[in-house]
């Protein structure tokens, strides 16, 4: 595959090159690849689609060295979540209560999530917020795009504009938690009216708030450009290497009375009695993303576009486990004084080894009353999974070069879509977008899990086809130049993930889920003041709900629920008042809702912890998990010449741990404010030199934003309930110096 790739990339230069030369003429114009390279995937004015768009300037005011989903915090129904409980390290979201799982990222037309997951982990790609353009959020299923399904809302991101003159920035960050962030950013501008190129080096390092969350992130990023008359090529690689410290099982109920940072993971107790924690419970992992985007414009209306990308993955997670079988891990049973033990303490490594590549194109075609685009994409992802123990207590005959288990995960993922604008009458503008997917994903060799009926790792040799067509029609309407109302109603469809297939019993199997989304809005804008409405039904089939389990490395668990629904309203408004202030807002009012649902086989003892039946309870319709009925957010902007603050609020309303809808189980809304002051200093010899300082959590504020039940349980008729939980930190700081050449 990576063969074909590079062939497909060298020939894909020589072509753009030769076709550039050849369709030079003196009197054609540049096409700079910030004006089209994402066109055919993003929304705009004329489009029935619920979007926000967040620009790069929104972006840097904020970026302190804080992941991805926290730069996006502020646009509607969006929750953030951050295991180390300072945004930095793993971090997870959701938007209209959808998972990350459901959510297509898209990093300039290429499909950035994880092929067999469907989470995009940040981590992997830390800072890449200083090497973006723009961003749009699509809520609801939105316009077609490459990659995982836009199951309830997408992120498009676009990386940055070409910049014509030569350019240097540095900066750093310092603060609390020992936060430590550097950058450097180097340009060379336009040169000879043809090439440019850009890099970028970064790391990001924090002790986290959470006890042994330490994150120590590093990357990098680096473009270049060819520019014809006619044509453009754009070559871009980034990367990142991540080693963090596992925090990804949150903190237990007793622990957060006594011990809101307590870090379970990695802990043992030594040959003296003492509770130690393993020194290097950590998660290793290096990415790597190529991608070579070329454009042709063919005339004043009409251009074609070919990308061809390749991600290499490869990395590992650590950690110390008590008291676990030799068998369950193909190791021999050591011998002890005559005594053949079956159990022994052990520290293991579970190792992705990956490959995703392949190629997007589309056509787009605008003239007078008519925009379109004919597009697609084929990729392929290859990626094995194995494990490794590397140390036992009581090892005999201990061979840490042996795969404790070794599995394949290949999967091919194709589609083609066709999308228009239409001005059908004066004004009013019909959107059609029709797209067809095809999935096929196999598994192959042995799992993680020990299967004691057979004697051996489970087998999980299995192969999944599907074939999905996802339409989408809408009307926008413009009342004048500062109105217009839109409505459409789309169709998705979504393939079960990897973990969804794992740990499904044998007679369980998952199937697809589909949407039926129907969206409602209105607009308003001026200089001035910016207003929307909007009002969503959300209808699902065999939705995968989120359970309230996780697995052992912090991956949500689902299962399908055969009638469900996400329906409600956004409220969007921004105002300015000359220059000096600026006030943005919005409120998101939603429903979550399963019907007719039963929780089934609860376990179950008496009082002397003898097992009865298990317990199942039927429901009827129940709040889905993890999905909040409220989000506001607030800002809150005052400009004084070169001096800039903002006031950031976000309210998230109470959230269900599980689908029962009960207290018990239930995190409990949260306020937070953010404090954000930006000056910027010119100077003669240099642009300017800024500074910039947060304060997070400004009024201290003790709230949990995300969490799970680990197990719950009957006991002598009494529900108890065993629930971990991802505290946030209190009041925080960082500081920031920009110098910008």
């Amino acid at each position: 595959m990576r063969k074909i790739l590079i062939a497909v990339s060298v020939l894909l230069s020589f072509t753009a090159i030769v076709l550039a030369q050849s369709t030079q003429k003196k009197d054609s114009l540049h096409i700079y690849l910030n004006e089209v390279t994402v066109s055919s995937l993003r929304a705009n004015e004329k489009s029935s689609v619920t979007y926000s768009d967040v620009s790069s300037e929104e972006i840097e005011k904020q970026n302190g060295g804080r992941d991805i989903p926290y730069l996006l915090s502020l646009t509607p129904s969006f929750v953030t979540t951050s295991d180390a409980g300072t945004g930095i390290g793993y971090t997870n979201y959701s938007i209209r209560g959808t998972d990350a799982n459901r959510i297509n990222v898209t990093i300039n037309g290429v499909p950035l999530n994880d092929s067999e997951s469907h989470i995009v982990f940040f981590v992997n790609t830390p800072d890449f917020a200083s090497s973006l353009s723009s961003v749009q959020i699509q809520r609801g299923v939105g316009t077609s795009t490459n990659g995982a399904a836009a199951f309830g809302a997408s992120i498009n991101m676009q990386t940055e504009k070409l910049n014509p003159n030569a350019y240097a920035e540095i900066s750093s960050t310092y603060g609390s938690f020992n936060t430590n962030k550097n950058m450097l950013k180097v340009g060379t501008g336009l040169m000879n009216d043809r090439w440019a190129f850009d890099i970028r080096l970064s790391n990001v390092k924090s002790d986290g708030y959470v006890d042994r969350s330490n994150a120590d992130l590093k990357s990098y990023y680096f473009s270049g450009y060819y520019l014809g008359k006619k044509s453009s090529l754009k070559f871009i690689t980034f990367g990142g290497a991540e080693k963090t410290h596992q925090s990804w099982n949150g903190v237990s109920a007793d622990s957060l009375v006594s011990n809101r940072t307590y870090n379970e993971l990695g802990s043992y107790i030594d040959d003296n009695g003492y509770e130690r924690f393993y020194n290097n419970q950590t998660d290793n992992y290096n990415q790597t993303h190529y991608q070579l985007n070329w454009i042709q414009q063919i005339n004043s209306n009409f251009n074609l576009q070919l990308t061809g990308h390749y991600t290499r993955g490869f990395g590992y997670y650590e950690d110390y486990k008590n008291n676990r079988k030799y068998k369950e891990y193909g190791l021999t049973p050591a011998v002890v004084n005559g005594v053949t033990l079956s159990k022994t303490d052990l520290v293991r490594q579970k190792w992705l080894d990956n490959h995703f590549g392949g190629i997007a194109w589309s056509v787009n075609y605008n003239k007078n009353k008519i925009s379109s685009t004919l597009g697609g994409s084929l990729n392929r992802y290859d990626g094995d999974h194995f494990g490794k123990v590397i140390w036992v207590r009581n090892a005999q005959g201990l061979d840490i070069n042996k795969d404790w288990y070794r599995n394949n995960g290949l999967k091919d993922d194709a589609n083609i879509y066709a999308k228009v604008t239409a001005e059908v009458l004066p004004n009013l503008f019909l959107n059609g977008d029709l797209q067809y997917r095809y999935i096929y994903y196999k598994m192959a060799g042995q799992d993680d899990k020990y299967d004691a009926t057979a004697g051996e790792m489970r087998d999980l040799t299995q192969t999944h086809v599907f074939n999905f067509l996802n339409p989408k029609v809408g009307l926008t309407y413009a009342i004048n130049e500062n109105n217009n109302v839109y409505a459409s109603y789309s169709v998705a469809n979504r393939e079960p993930n990897r973990k969804n297939y794992t740990e499904a019993g044998p007679n369980d199997r998952p199937r697809s889920e589909r949407l039926y989304d129907t969206e409602i809005g209105y607009r308003y804008q001026n200089r001035n003041f910016v207003a929307g409405i909007n009002l969503f039904n959300m209808k699902y089939k065999d939705q995968l709900i989120l359970t309230g389990k996780i697995s052992e490395i912090g991956e949500a668990l689902t299962s399908n629920i055969p009638d469900s629904y996400r329906r409600g309203v956004e409220f969007i408004v921004g105002y300015k008042l000359q220059d000096w202030f600026k006030w943005d807002a919005n409120l998101s009012l939603m429903q979550h809702k399963i019907l007719n649902f039963t929780e089934y086989d609860v376990e179950s003892y008496d009082a002397d912890w003898n097992q009865l039946p298990s317990v199942s309870t039927t429901i009827g319709t129940t709040n889905i998990a993890m999905s909040p009925s409220v989000v506001f957010n607030n800002k809150f902007a005052f400009n004084f010449k070169r001096f800039e603050v903002g006031l950031l609020s976000n309210y998230v309303g109470k959230q269900y741990l599980d689908n029962t809808s009960n207290a018990d189980r239930m995190l409990p809304s949260y306020f937070v404010n953010n404090l954000i002051a930006n000056y910027s200093l010119p100077l003669e010899l240099i642009r300017s030199v800024d500074f910039s300082l947060q304060v997070n959590n400004l009024f201290n504020a003790k709230y949990i934003t995300n969490g799970y039940v680990w197990y719950s349980y009957y006991f002598d008729g009494e529900r108890l309930n065993d629930l971990r939980y991802f505290p946030q930190a209190g009041i925080h700081f960082l500081a920031t110096v920009t110098v910008k050449i």
